[in-house]
């Protein structure tokens, strides 16, 4: 029996199953998914393409802004929400500018600015899990993404492009890129700037502003869309929001400007309502793609709703 025992142990703990990972923080899963942006500049006013936190000048009236951007530093800042399925992760990221400008006055320029993206995540037993998708926001447009490897495949909405991935702190991320003035973002093409500068921002942690309009390398902090007395949290305060998910703004054209849950694509369908991207992205990542997989449209867990 003593010569069996030590045997007995050994089978025991080779039996016994793993001990269960740690859930990965929003943070942790944020950070690791986080683009390399690349943000291009007009030499005419190349500090209003400089991405910065909706609260940049220390308040959170939508109405002082413009007025401030000259004057506040820009510090590199990306919004950032997690909500998540039994199969998936959605990781939204959002990019705020003070203006969204042009050098005329009739062409609809308007106080803030914030387009961002969605990325669909496989939760498929790692840590951080697989990126299968990317949606992004240009104006009034939505444009759909995949990297390579990925199942998706034409939906709805026919896949704009590939999703080009680039190292940085160890990881392969996804990259972006968003226009000067009017900051329509996509996927990054992997082309060069037009006119020859711009911002290329990395997720470091650490918000640093620009030395110039053609910096190319400039850290970002991600920042909690659902933090304590943050953007989620003032939703229904009028001194930030005109209405629910627009920004309260007044030179150029008034309250122009979407929150997540305020973006909208112009013509995917009347089903596919206003602030899915941010509020309901695994609906409207199944109706834009097919090849899904299994995938879930229950939500263990969504702040947004």
């Amino acid at each position: 029996m003593r010569r069996l025992l030590p045997v007995l142990l050994l089978a025991t703990v080779l039996a016994a199953p793993a001990p269960a990972a740690a859930q990965v923080s929003d943070l942790a899963l944020a950070q690791r998914w986080a683009p390399v942006h690349y943000q291009d500049t007009d030499s005419t006013d190349h500090d209003a393409d400089y991405l910065s936190a909706v609260d940049f000048d220390g308040n959170w009236n939508g109405l002082d802004n413009w007025e401030h951007q000259p004057t506040s530093p820009l510090l590199g800042t990306v919004s950032y929400s997690v909500v998540e399925t039994s199969t998936h992760w959605f990781v939204g990221y959002g990019f705020f500018h003070p203006r969204d400008w042009c050098d005329s006055v009739l062409c609809g320029s308007h106080e803030n600015d914030m387009e961002g993206l969605v990325l669909s995540v496989r939760r498929d037993g790692s840590t951080y899990g697989k990126l299968e998708g990317m949606v992004t926001v240009a104006h009034s447009d939505f444009y759909s993404f995949t990297p390579a490897g990925s199942p998706y495949v034409d939906g709805r909405e026919s896949i704009d492009g590939p999703v080009i991935l680039q190292s940085y702190g160890g990881q392969s991320r996804p990259t972006t890129r968003q226009e000067a003035k009017g900051h329509g973002l996509k996927a990054w093409d992997g082309a060069a700037f037009p006119g020859g500068d711009g911002v290329v921002y990395f997720p470091s942690g650490v918000a640093e502003t620009p030395s110039n309009g053609n910096d190319r390398s400039v850290g970002y902090k991600l920042v909690d869309v659902f933090a304590a007395g943050g953007l989620w949290a003032r939703r229904n305060n009028a001194e930030t929001f005109a209405s629910f998910g627009t920004f309260r703004g007044d030179n150029g054209k008034a309250n122009a400007a979407n929150a997540p849950w305020g973006w909208d694509d112009q013509n995917d369908g009347s089903d596919l309502q206003r602030g899915l991207l941010a509020t309901d992205p695994a609906r409207l990542v199944a109706a834009y793609f097919n090849g899904e997989g299994t995938f879930s449209l229950a939500y263990t867990r969504n702040a947004y709703l």
